[in-house]
């Protein structure tokens, strides 16, 4: 099994604030195929709070960056 550090930098979608993460991937689909290979984290924005969502590479070059959608819960109807 494949085990890689990658640095990651990208703009918060909330404030654009620079925001740097390290993250540590491990699977058998670093090595395999032909470097296609994308993986997703949530980053909360240290300056915001806001939940990014990035894809990335093993090379660790940012694909995309979006708002984590939040779940958020609804009250429950009234049986009356």
């Amino acid at each position: 099994m494949m085990d890689l550090n990658v640095t990651l930098e990208f703009a918060c979608c909330g404030c654009e604030q620079g925001v740097t993460v390290k993250v540590r991937c491990q699977g058998e689909a670093l090595t395999q195929g032909g470097g296609s290979a994308l993986a997703a984290v949530n980053v909360p924005c240290p300056t915001c709070g806001q939940i990014n969502k990035l894809v990335f590479d093993p090379r660790g070059q940012v694909r995309s960056v979006r708002p984590c959608p939040s779940i958020r819960s609804f009250a429950e109807p009234c049986l009356n």
